[in-house]
């Protein structure tokens, strides 16, 4: 079972920018996908971004083009999030996943970490 550890969460202003990690482990040759999902209160998950493990592909949600990159370190197993320009909106859990198929879907995602808080406030 694959097992995933996000950290770097916290509170920053409007504006401002956060850098989220997820450290992985365990990771299996079925792993064809990272990606980070984020749900806001009284609002269903939504697919932030995702990394293609292949190729290193990109994909980003349209709310977050731009101003979200997603990488990772194949060294270090671990996946990352560089959140800049931060808005309101942006506020809720960040979850790390892994899964088989690349998709903005949640349903394809097996392994999900326990989540990072990250508020912004204006």
């Amino acid at each position: 079972q694959v097992q995933l550890a996000e950290s770097g969460g916290g509170s920053v202003q409007t504006g401002g920018s956060l850098r989220l990690s997820c450290a992985a482990s365990r990771l299996t040759y079925s792993t064809a996908c990272m990606a980070w999902f984020r749900q806001a209160p009284g609002k269903e998950r939504e697919g932030v971004a995702r990394i293609y493990i292949g190729d290193d592909s990109t994909f980003y949600a349209d709310s977050v083009a731009g101003r979200f990159t997603i990488s990772r370190d194949n060294v270090k197993n671990t996946l990352y999030l560089q959140m800049n320009s931060l808005k309101h909106e942006d506020t809720g859990m960040y979850y790390c996943a892994a899964g088989s198929v690349c998709s903005a879907s949640d349903k394809y995602f097996n392994s999900w970490g326990q989540g990072t808080q990250v508020t912004v406030s204006s």
